[in-house]
């Protein structure tokens, strides 16, 4: 491990430390929350750079957005990921971004925390309970209402799907809303959402006909993921195998990853880029898109597309995708032969739509 790995150790050490003994979310009766036109400024704190996690925090924007509706939204986050997914969101107003890798960038690091205090918010909100960095940029921040994302399992529990990630922020800011009597939300939570633009859609449409030179529908695979979440070459040779053997009459296409690699060895038309709203408008054209958990899983469901996503570690209900007619399967309880099942089912269910488009 070399010296900026050790350093940076014990700086998330330090934080995890600093973060402890922070206070808890705590609202007054009188709070002036109770207008919700006169909440002007939101901070909302997710110090983290990953596209999945970044889409993740989609929904909680759109709920901000809905409960206040005049009011413009900052995000603390980490790298530079956010600008992309966020800039047709018009309700965004600054995007406070932490480096990448803070001991390359010491000064700018410490200047983008010392931001936080340039601006007085009518409320902060951390999306993630246990983030410390999340937790004490809330701390940190300059604000009377401030709702650090804690988790009542007993509240929250009365929600359907309290555990995942991007929905627990949304049902935790509707708990803590409601010690001031606001009115709760019962609306779904909202999806994620890439807000792509018509002409994004019109490009991605056109791309991937010339992709796949036909009309047929395309079923679009996405082979890798990071670390232990990556099904093995062996494991997509065999799916590959029996996808194209069941599903004669679709185009089965692959996007690839940064790292411009395939478990199924390039055996696919395939489609590289590296940017994620380019990838994302894509996705958005196929009828049906399967892959691991990853940050492209979570982009495909933010641009409305079904998916499946391929789960082999069992974390399924805090990150499924949930966008209509989405599922997650579990690879290690499932034969080959089931998994493929599943699709045949999410299929057969969108036949209705895909003959009326």
């Amino acid at each position: 491990m070399g010296l900026l790995k050790n350093i940076d150790v014990i700086r998330r050490s330090l934080m995890r430390r600093m973060a402890t003994n922070i206070g808890s979310s705590r609202i007054g009766k009188k709070s002036y929350l109770k207008d919700p036109y006169k909440v002007k400024r939101v901070l909302i704190s997710r110090p983290n750079g990953r596209l999945g996690n970044l889409l993740l925090i989609t929904p909680i924007v759109q709920e901000v957005e809905t409960i206040f509706p005049n009011c413009k939204i900052d995000l603390f986050v980490k790298g530079s990921v956010a600008p992309i997914i966020f800039q047709n969101y018009e309700s965004v107003d600054r995007i406070i971004q932490l480096p990448k890798k803070p001991f390359k960038s010491l000064l700018r690091y410490a200047w983008v925390w010392l931001s936080l205090k340039t601006k007085r918010y009518d409320i902060v909100i951390n999306v993630v309970s246990y983030s410390s960095s999340g937790r004490l940029s809330v701390q940190f921040a300059t604000s009377k209402h401030k709702f650090f994302g804690e988790i009542d399992a007993a509240k929250l529990s009365k929600y359907k799907e309290y555990k995942h990630i991007a929905k627990q922020p949304v049902y935790g800011l509707r708990e803590y809303l409601a010690q001031i009597d606001y009115p709760i939300i019962k609306k779904p939570v909202p999806d994620l959402n890439l807000k792509l633009s018509t002409a994004e859609l019109m490009k991605g449409k056109r791309t991937l006909e010339e992709l796949v030179g036909n009309k047929k529908q395309t079923i679009c695979l996405f082979t890798y993921a990071t670390a232990h979440k990556c099904h093995s070459k062996l494991w997509w040779a065999k799916f590959y195998k029996k996808l194209k053997k069941d599903f004669p009459k679709y185009n089965i296409i692959e996007v690839l990853p940064v790292e411009n690699v395939s478990q199924i060895d390039f055996k696919a038309p395939t489609f590289y880029s590296k940017n994620i709203r380019e990838i994302g408008a894509l996705i958005a054209h196929s009828t049906v898109f399967i892959g691991a958990d990853s940050g492209i899983m979570h982009l495909a469901s933010a641009v409305n597309t079904p998916t499946i996503g391929l789960f082999s570690v069992p974390n399924l209900e805090v990150y499924e995708p949930y966008n209509s007619k989405s599922k997650a399967i579990n690879t290690t309880k499932l034969t080959i032969r089931k998994c493929i099942k599943e699709v045949k089912d999410i299929l057969v269910a969108l036949m209705p739509f895909i003959e009326a488009a």
